[in-house]
């Protein structure tokens, strides 16, 4: 389960990551409690959310092409460098009582706007650091860092805001990026490929589109990611409607129902780390979207709070398999030089598709209920992936 732990570098990798995505989770939860404490504004929580996602939609592209261009680690301790100081700017805003919502905007835009840069390069080092025959297992026991810490951050901020206040949760979050950039920095990897740099960004850019243009198997991994994206995560955003007005289980009922999903999340991220490297990778693909699709289908119609727990744990569990899965099978079938912008494209369907998708499920939700918009979605995917397995037949022979 955890052999890729085995390898120094990957090893120094994670656990400095896994300290800074609690860091982050922490922090995550206390900017929106001080989001709303300023404001009493749900619609600006919302948008606080929106403007950080934004900018990885727009620049992640460049920020795969400066991936394949330098050395992914010294990119990785340059943008960690600057979360930790606009984690420490934060911080001290708060401390001295001045900081304002426009002040948290444009925070969580420069925070984007690194992310955009961060993620491409994060995504694609990963396999110069344990190579391609541990990587299906590295890629899992990353999704298990970034559930735990789903799990554990947010626990530590509720005590921690209660204890040392928002802004000591700042403070918190930029010392955890210590731990990720001294690890970056004692990393060393040898023979990585460098390509030769003077095409210039468009022909960069071009050639990036060309190369998944001519790869129809990539370009159906990506859109399962984006369909994903778009249609699968009304539930998240309306939880709190769920819990509240069609399962009346209120806020303790809320927590215990986000946690379902992070638990099964985890589960399915430890479970495929004990997989390692295994066979008929691309039906398991196939059936977890399925999966997934299904159970939003049933979470969405469930009225039993024990039902809808089941199904959220489902979700979670069959989603990280899918992504994880997809991001393995992209980094595995894609040539060394273009690992980056494939990557950056990963990343724009992703994370840079979701602001979308939580307005269209806010949309569905305000006119037809929060109901019909999840189950909306759930119809809407396991349509898609039907027709991907049947148009992309490939996918399932995929080992």
């Amino acid at each position: 389960m955890f052999s890729s732990l085995g390898v120094r570098n990957f090893r120094v990798y994670w656990l400095g990551m896994l300290v800074s995505l609690v860091g982050t989770w922490i922090q995550q939860v206390a900017q929106s409690w001080l989001v709303f404490e300023l404001t009493n504004s749900v619609l600006l929580l919302g948008l606080v959310g929106f403007l950080g996602s934004i900018p990885i939609l727009i620049l992640s592209l460049f920020g795969g092409i400066l991936a394949d261009r330098l050395n992914k680690r010294n990119i990785l301790i340059v943008t960690q460098i600057i979360f930790m100081c606009l984690a420490f700017t934060l911080a001290i805003l708060t401390q001295l009582k001045v900081i304002a919502p426009y002040q948290i905007m444009i925070i969580a835009i420069l925070n984007g706007i690194v992310m955009a840069f961060d993620a491409p390069a994060r995504q694609a080092i990963v396999v110069e650091l344990v190579g391609k025959p541990n990587l299906f297992n590295a890629i899992a026991l990353n999704s298990v860092a970034f559930n735990s810490s789903r799990i554990i951050g947010p626990a530590l901020a509720g005590i921690l805001i209660a204890t040392i206040g928002m802004s000591g949760c700042f403070y918190i979050n930029g010392v955890s990026f210590l731990a990720v950039i001294v690890a970056l920095y004692f990393i060393r990897i040898g023979h990585v490929h460098i390509p030769l740099k003077g095409n210039g960004t468009l022909k960069d850019l071009k050639d990036g589109f060309n190369f998944i243009k001519n790869n129809r198997l990539i370009q159906a991994l990506i859109a399962m990611v984006g369909v994903v994206s778009l249609f699968g995560v009304a539930h998240v955003v309306l939880m709190p409607v769920f819990a509240n007005d069609v399962l009346k289980v209120g806020i303790k009922g809320l927590g215990v129902l986000m946690s379902a999903a992070g638990c099964g999340a985890l589960l399915g991220a430890l479970i495929l780390a004990r997989l390692g490297d295994f066979k008929f990778k691309g039906k398991l693909l196939l059936s977890s979207a399925m999966v997934f699709s299904v159970s939003l289908i049933i979470f969405s119609l469930s009225k039993i709070y024990l039902l809808s727990i089941f199904a959220l744990i489902l979700i979670g569990f069959s989603s990280v398999t899918a992504v994880a899965l997809v991001n393995t099978l992209l980094q595995t079938k894609v040539e060394d030089r273009f690992r980056g912008r494939v990557m950056s494209v990963f990343m724009i369907t992703f994370a840079g598709m979701m602001p979308f998708g939580n307005l269209i499920a806010g949309g569905l939700a305000h006119s037809m209920g929060v109901s019909f918009a999840v189950m909306a979605g759930g119809i809407v995917c396991a349509i898609f992936f039907t027709i991907v397995s049947i148009v992309y037949p490939a996918i399932a022979k995929i080992n």
